[in-house]
């Protein structure tokens, strides 16, 4: 049975709007709102009455951008989908959409199947699925167009790993026309890996082998070549693009050109660009590898460029690409080789106090850390206005949040399954309270009372930036 719950005397934010009022929770959904204090308001029962004054209320995060149990470089990512959900939940997401992998030679639904059966019965809140096209065939585009009718409606190619995920200019435009015709979306990790390649073997033989010049070969002009490309290939098949973890200053002009001409492509950024830099990956004692992700990490001034970006609008979102791997046993396979560091940062429990963070520094202000974090995502993905906002009819993914908390990010505290953690010692402003997922308590003032298999999977629409 459903609990009617009433949450009283919050500031309500939105992407839209800041409003002082109660919210009524009914059958897992937003039932209504009602400025506080209102005979309105005054008149709603409930079996559970949560105070939220002083607190905001705010849709729960949308992280469309997470890898839980990713086999990468002769290794998996550390989380599972059971202790990467139940993190993020308590750092205030609700909807996680990962990315299933078809293999080379497989078809895209073996992929998904396989994915399906990780998440299934193991998630603490709501997830959906992207797939990863790593073998463009007649048989792949046309099982694209049944993904996206059942839900799965984008799919991820890699200009960069050669051998692994990789796909070439003609793979890359056949998936694009067909994304056109079917209405997906296309996401596109935008490095060039075929140079990259050479200046990692170049490096190598010049004894460069410690983890900073992970970040010095992978060039942020080749980052931007790709970006150019690959918004070029979208333009000539009449299709959009979407540009993952956008890391480099020069990748964000060639997204704002492209912007400005009118062309349909969105460009999405991550914490770890917003807040760190080579200087972590120059960190000693191998401690640099902690900070391998791909894109690299890049030099501080390009993080003033992203801000303006995620300000200006020519970038869009801000997801995490949560891929933790320990750093006993896991990062330490690159010790003497860094292109055997495995490539990913664990963050999807730290992005919602990261950019509130950020709107206490002044670089956003709190509805733009709403809706870059919420609303566009689940809009981006075809999940709006089903998750995203708080409205009537919306799933009840409410957030409890106190913007005065302070705390200290830690390995020592936080709930994801890794050994360190990317923000170590980082003190915050602002901390996630209490979490409902569809109506459910999920965190309850900074206790998890959630359970795997609370989570659904969330079948999605088109983009609906598009329609």
């Amino acid at each position: 049975m459903s609990t009617r719950t009433v949450i009283r005397g919050g500031l309500v934010v939105t992407a839209s709007d800041e409003i002082h009022a109660d919210v009524l929770i009914e059958d897992g959904r937003i039932a209504a709102l009602a400025a506080s204090g209102t005979t309105a308001a005054e008149a709603w029962t409930a079996e559970r009455v949560i105070d939220a004054t002083g607190k905001y209320v705010i849709p729960g995060g949308v992280d469309v951008h997470t890898h839980m149990e990713l086999p990468f470089g002769g290794t998996f990512a550390s989380d599972t989908f059971e202790t990467g959900t139940r993190a993020a939940a308590w750092g205030g997401t609700t909807t996680i959409v990962d990315f299933a992998v078809q293999s080379v030679g497989r078809s895209l639904r073996d992929g998904l199947d396989a994915w399906h059966a990780k998440a299934e019965g193991n998630c603490a809140i709501d997830y959906g699925f992207h797939m990863i096209v790593s073998d463009v065939n007649q048989d792949t585009l046309k099982e694209m167009d049944l993904l996206v009718e059942e839900g799965v409606t984008s799919f991820k190619q890699f200009m960069a790993y050669p051998g692994v995920f990789y796909s070439d200019d003609g793979q890359i435009l056949r998936a694009m026309q067909r994304s056109a015709e079917n209405g997906g979306l296309i996401m596109m990790h935008a490095e060039n890996g075929i140079a990259i390649d050479v200046l990692v073997e170049q490096a190598l033989a010049r004894g460069e082998t410690d983890p900073r010049y992970h970040g010095e070969v992978r060039k942020a002009l080749l980052e931007a070549e790709a970006t150019h490309r690959a918004i070029k290939l979208a333009q000539v098949a009449g299709a959009p693009l979407y540009v993952v973890h956008v890391s480099a200053m020069e990748a964000v002009a060639e997204l704002a050109r492209a912007r400005d001409e009118g062309l349909n492509v969105f460009g999405e950024t991550c914490p770890q660009y917003l807040f760190l830099s080579t200087d972590n990956l120059a960190e000693p004692d191998f401690e640099g590898s902690k900070y391998v992700c791909s894109t690299p990490l890049r030099p501080k001034e390009h993080q003033a460029k992203l801000w303006q970006g995620l300000r200006t609008n020519d970038l869009q979102v801000v997801s995490t690409d949560h891929c933790p791997f320990c750093f006993v046993g896991q990062k330490e396979l690159g010790r003497g080789d860094f292109s055997k560091i495995p490539n990913g940062l664990p963050g999807v429990e730290n992005r919602m106090d990261l950019l509130h963070q950020a709107v206490v520094d002044g670089h956003i202000g709190r509805r733009r850390w709403i809706e870059i974090a919420c609303a566009t995502p689940a809009r981006m993905f075809g999940m709006y206005p089903k998750k995203g906002t708080i409205a009537p009819g919306a799933n009840a993914d409410v957030v409890i949040y106190d913007p005065h908390a302070e705390q200290i990010i830690s390995a020592d505290t936080h709930h994801m399954n890794v050994d360190y953690s990317a923000y170590e010692g980082k003190r915050l402003t602002g901390r996630v309270e209490t979490v409902l997922s569809r109506g459910e308590l999920v965190i309850t003032e900074r206790e998890y009372t959630g359970h795997a298999g609370h989570g659904a999977y969330t079948p999605r629409s088109t983009c609906q930036y598009l329609n």
